[in-house]
């Protein structure tokens, strides 16, 4: 336990967080999933996959491990893609209907 203790320093619990946001975008997915009662990626998905993706880049670049840092670089792109899309969409509605989109009240409703 106390070799354990003595490796934790802020690289480390900074690659956890990152690691906790990246993990807990499948959890937003299934609730939100389970309440619509199919299967569906909701926003709140692709915003923690851009910040646990950049939280793992930034630690990858850290411990200098090219096969993690190509793993999450690629990732980013297409979360930045999804995100763009997801503005895009919003813009087009809000244009349409003169309403503006709540991304949180429809992400988990």
């Amino acid at each position: 336990m106390e070799t354990l203790i003595r490796h934790i320093n802020f690289w480390v619990t900074f690659g956890f967080v990152g690691q906790l946001l990246f993990g807990s975008r499948f959890f937003i997915q299934w609730i939100v999933s389970e309440k619509r009662g199919e299967s569906i990626i909701p926003e709140l998905f692709w915003y923690f996959s851009m910040a646990g993706s950049v939280l793992l880049f930034s630690y990858a670049i850290h411990k200098r491990d090219p096969v993690f840092i190509m793993g999450q670089c690629s990732g980013i792109f297409i979360y930045t893609r999804n995100i763009m899309l997801i503005f895009k969409k919003k813009r087009l509605l809000t244009t349409a209907t003169g309403c503006e989109i709540n991304p949180l009240k429809t992400a988990v409703e």
